[in-house]
């Protein structure tokens, strides 16, 4: 595996792979690598020639500067992690490297809905910082196939915007959720569960298989009512659970037994804020 820490080296890299016609799969991450990062890699390496991956705490996206100060960091697992699964490349800069005029009036863009909905409002600011670091990454390595993890639902929207934004003609690709024994999705912030708190985190999972398993034609506030009181028994705080169409992810109130739907929630338990999705109907 090379490393590369600066982008002009990678793409003088990259451009002489394009040159042998050697296609190229990106999977950006912040690292705290885990299966579901290693299972992007594993599908990259079905499809394309050169697998390479990023890891950047991006500060830009996290609206809780505190949020940014506990990420995770676990650079030499990470690195031994890729390696075990054949990654090609990994591309490891420094704030500086990726906006080397500060981080003040950095660019601004027309998200729409996608920005005033679920994530957007809870987190305000935070879908910028992604527009403003995966704009820099894709230039960066131009990728031909991008592959990024369902969990992030509404992030995968807002990329997938993004690269039409920037006229890309790289392929966005969608990986399903990869999942612990229990049902809870493998993310990074999982680490940060105490003991006690991880053997409760699965209600996440319970919930949403909940809605997905009493999911009738009709209103839909009495089964989120439902799923809400497996989080609040398992001592989560909500933010929100909602169901909306998966295409648009505009929210629904009723269902008609056809439209294909998403079920989506984020919640604390403690001071770990976790995420998760689930395609219905």
């Amino acid at each position: 595996m090379i490393i590369f820490k600066q982008a002009a080296a990678l793409g003088k890299y990259l451009e002489q792979q394009g040159s042998m016609q050697r296609k190229t799969g990106f999977i950006p991450t912040m690292g705290a690598l885990h299966e579901g990062h290693l299972t992007l890699v594993k599908e990259a390496q079905k499809h394309i020639d050169i697998t390479v991956c990023s890891i950047f705490v991006n500060p830009t996206q996290f609206n809780d500067p505190n949020d940014y100060k506990k990420y995770p960091k676990t650079l030499d697992k990470d690195i031994c992690q890729l390696e075990k699964v054949g990654t090609d490349v990994l591309f490891l800069p420094s704030v500086d490297e990726m906006y080397p005029q500060g981080m003040h009036q950095l660019e601004h863009y027309d998200l729409g809905y996608l920005e005033t909905i679920l994530e957007g409002q809870f987190r305000p600011g935070h879908f910028q910082g992604v527009c403003q670091v995966m704009a820099r990454l894709l230039q960066q390595v131009r990728p031909d196939q991008l592959f990024m993890g369902q969990k992030d639902y509404q992030q995968c929207m807002v990329v997938k915007w993004l690269l039409k934004y920037l006229k890309m003609d790289t392929k966005f690709v969608a990986v399903p959720t990869i999942r612990e024994a229990d049902g809870l999705a493998m993310s990074s912030r999982n680490m940060r569960l105490p003991e006690a708190d991880r053997k409760k985190a699965s209600a996440i999972y319970r919930a949403l298989d909940h809605i997905r398993q009493h999911l009738a034609i009709g209103a839909l506030a009495p089964l989120q009512a439902e799923a809400a009181g497996i989080l609040e028994q398992a001592g989560f705080k909500i933010e929100y659970i909602a169901l909306a169409d998966a295409d648009t992810l505009a929210p629904q109130d009723s269902w008609d037994g056809q439209q294909h739907l998403v079920a989506l929630i984020a919640a604390f338990l403690g001071e770990v804020r976790l995420i998760d999705n689930m395609r219905m109907g």
